[in-house]
């Protein structure tokens, strides 16, 4: 850093990867002002993912699991924008906003971190039909619709499609699909008690999974677990089995079955973000592939990580795997070996191994692989909700999840929807308002 140019690093994308870089570099920034860092996102806020269900299933509410990003960081400068380009050869980067204002962020140093986005498969109806489970937005219009679905049912006129509108499907047996169904069966059995007209055998929650055990990311004596757990509270889970269309009344199976089915939810495929396919590196399946110091090869200056990064994993050969753990720890070297690289000093190569994977059931049952030891039922649960809480960023936030799982021991679940649109000012169209004015006058 010598002379008196200063440099300029971008992160793009606000993710585990980009935010914990950005966090690693605000804490370096105020002792060395010579270096600018600017962070972009399309949202201005970090969504800490693995509670998304439990917004969905109206456990905690839907602000407590987000942070501001400029409440994160102090020094590093945000950028609320979609990023539209990267000129690897100009080193800038076209970012968009507002009506479409673009600005040009030149950079010396470049993080790539855009995170992944939802692959559909081209699946027939799926992506014009389904539910993702990748975004508050996503969390917030799950929870509407399963609302919306038990209000219409509650209806004399709706009672003829009960069995339609109370069957939701989840197509994907990962984590993200065994917490999502586990959190809409609590959900919905819990709200059935406000809704007298609707039979509790009328509700099926069927989980769709390609392999023979649910959570395979976890040991197979887990899986069964967590698959008995769930079939003993009702859900069905169709094994060996994937989704092959989404149709106008529900789901076609690969198997022929045709399920009819108000509500599909998709969690069974990520792909890295297309911005990825734009860049002249080597990729591998869509992801940028670094060495073990997380840079891109033959691009000075340029760097990857978490979910659009192929990082090789130096003790097995392979690959480490895009989880929210090891992008964590991927942000924090990688903002080492940026300030390395500036000071001249050795950069940190990246090695981490599993330290654990945890995953909600519902009902304060949980199941959870730490260190080699396996942990189920009550333990697992508390383990879950430890862990997580303790991962969220800032007091203030760790403070209100607390809050919400006291008060969710205490009350029942929350039957409000979010609506996002404005309300109508008056309550008849304009005509009729106007025709009113007239006879009353007259």
């Amino acid at each position: 850093m010598s002379g008196n140019t200063r440099k300029k690093v971008v992160i793009v994308g606000g993710g585990f990867g980009g935010i914990y870089a950005a966090l690693e570099l605000d804490k370096w920034l105020f002792r060395h002002p010579g270096v600018d860092v600017t962070i972009v996102n399309r949202d201005n806020f970090f969504l800490f993912t693995p509670m998304l269900h439990e917004v969905a299933a109206s456990d905690l509410d839907i602000t407590n699991i987000v942070n501001p990003v400029r409440k994160l960081v102090s020094d590093v400068e945000f950028f609320d924008g979609d990023v539209e380009k990267v000129d690897l050869r100009a080193q800038t980067v076209t970012v968009s906003h507002g009506d479409g204002h673009t600005h040009d962020l030149p950079y010396d140093h470049l993080v790539l971190s855009p995170g992944s986005v939802t692959n559909f498969f081209g699946l027939p109806g799926l992506e014009e039909k389904a539910i993702t489970m990748k975004s508050l937005g996503d969390a917030i219009a799950l929870r509407n619709r399963m609302i919306q679905q038990l209000e219409e049912a509650e209806t004399e006129c709706g009672a003829p499609d009960r069995d339609h509108l109370m069957t939701f499907v989840v197509a994907g047996g990962g984590f993200a699909g065994v917490e999502t169904i586990a959190g809409m069966n609590d959900f919905v059995h819990q709200a059935l008690r406000f809704y007298p007209h609707i039979p509790y055998e009328k509700v099926r929650m069927i989980l769709v999974h390609p392999g023979e055990v649910i959570l395979p990311e976890l040991s197979e004596k887990l899986g069964r677990y967590a698959q008995q757990k769930l079939e003993e509270r009702g859900v069905e889970i169709r094994k060996k089995t994937k989704v092959a269309a989404v149709t106008e009344r529900g789901v076609r199976l690969s198997d022929g079955t045709e399920i009819e089915a108000a509500t599909v939810i998709w969690t069974a495929g990520t792909q890295p973000n297309p911005l990825m396919k734009t860049l002249p590196c080597r990729l591998e399946k869509g992801r940028v592939c670094v060495d073990e110091y997380l840079r891109v090869p033959d691009w000075p200056g340029v760097w990857a990580l978490g979910d659009c990064a192929l990082v090789p994993n130096t003790m097995t050969g392979g690959f480490h795997p895009p989880t929210a753990q090891h992008a964590i720890r991927q942000g924090r070297v990688l903002a080492h070996n940026i300030l390395a690289e500036l000071r001249g000093s050795p950069k940190r190569p990246f090695s981490f191994r599993t330290i654990g994977q945890l995953a909600s059931l519902g009902r304060r049952t949980g199941v959870a692989q730490i260190l080699g030891f396996h942990f189920s039922g009550f333990v697992a649960w508390w383990m879950w909700r430890t862990i997580y809480l303790m991962k969220l960023p800032r007091l203030e936030k760790r403070l209100r999840v607390a809050l919400d799982w006291t008060w969710d021991l205490i009350f029942s679940k929350d039957l409000v929807k979010f609506l996002s649109r404005r309300k109508d000012t008056i309550s008849q169209p304009q005509e009729e308002v106007r025709d009113v004015m007239a006879r009353a006058a007259g």
